[in-house]
């Protein structure tokens, strides 16, 4: 079944005051849709997925899993990859997993092979790559595509370079910059998130797939 393509949550995520967590959606620039979260860890799970080209469909809560004990259980992700495989996520900090907790998600993870799908439990994400991908995922939109300055800035970046370095010769920064934002989410070109926030002596170059 292809749950990534119409599937409508099987619960939906409560809103009250006080409450500890913070649902909410996000619009998934792969499929144009939105997709929901149940807290921030979700939520940052779910940006990484948007800007993983290898991923074309995501579904929230896309199922509740059963068992003749009476447990239950639903994933909070099924993630459609290109080449036709799926993972179903799990998101949970490690220090927030109690035995009954890991119980579960051992289960899912039997269920969901038995079925030919891999499963994963994911737990913090990492702060630097995070907060690489919140920046550039405000330039994700086709709104921001410029296809001359695009071609510009692939050319000047088909060798590694600093940011600034490469933006300046072909506009002004506040015209260029939402561009390179832009490729860098898309892939199109490449540089190192996990290494620091990004900033203007960030090296950038061609994209790894090129």
């Amino acid at each position: 079944m292809a749950f990534e393509l119409d599937c409508s949550p099987v619960r939906g995520f409560p809103a009250f005051r006080g409450q500890g967590n913070y649902p909410g959606l996000w619009w998934f620039s792969t499929t144009r849709e939105h997709v929901g979260y149940e807290s921030w860890s979700e939520r940052d799970h779910l940006i990484a997925l948007d800007a993983d080209p290898a991923v074309v469909g995501v579904a929230s809560q896309p199922f509740r899993l059963h068992w003749g004990d009476g447990r239950h259980h639903v994933p909070d992700y099924f993630v459609r990859l290109s080449d036709g495989t799926a993972t179903v996520l799990d998101v949970r900090a490690d220090d927030r997993i109690s035995d009954a907790d890991a119980e579960l998600f051992d289960r899912s993870e039997q269920a969901c092979r038995s079925l030919g799908w891999a499963y994963r439990r994911a737990g913090v994400a990492d702060p630097v790559v995070t907060a690489n991908l919140r920046w550039l995922s405000g330039y994700r939109h086709p709104r921001v595509y410029r296809p001359a300055v695009a071609a510009a800035l692939e050319a000047v970046f088909d060798s590694a370079r600093p940011l600034m370095t490469g933006v300046r010769p072909v506009g002004e920064a506040i015209m260029v910059l939402p561009v390179l934002f832009h490729l860098l989410w898309h892939r199109r070109l490449g540089v190192d998130l996990s290494a620091a926030v990004l900033t203007e002596e960030s090296i950038v170059g061609p994209a790894l797939s090129r």
